[in-house]
């Protein structure tokens, strides 16, 4: 959610019409669908601090282009934050912050 806020803001700021600040929106959540949060020892330090950075990077790429575009999009911001929803609800709690799957429990700190 943070990429696509900040893809729509930059598209905003360089002067984006309305449409093309959807289209970064979606673009930033788009190609963050699914992605696990499993902090290594419980601490946003690791992988947390990378993938941001990661995402910022994806913001300003979104960014670039939805502005090379009319904003004219196949994929809807409502229909990428409705799937966003579900994809959450199918993943298991162990994905989602609680330090007991992915990098958390195969990396020892």
């Amino acid at each position: 959610v943070a990429c696509a806020m900040a893809a729509a803001g930059l598209t905003a700021a360089l002067g984006g019409s309305n449409e093309q600040i959807e289209n970064a929106a979606e673009i930033g959540i788009e190609h963050h669908l699914g992605m696990t949060c499993d902090p290594i020892g419980g601490l946003v330090q690791i992988p947390c601090i990378e993938r941001n950075g990661m995402g910022a990077v994806q913001a300003i790429t979104a960014a670039s282009l939805a502005l090379k575009s009319d904003g004219t999009h196949h994929v809807s911001l409502d229909q990428v934050i409705e799937t966003m929803r579900q994809t959450g609800a199918d993943m298991q709690d162990k994905y989602k912050e609680t330090s007991l799957g992915g990098l958390a429990v195969h990396v020892i700190t």
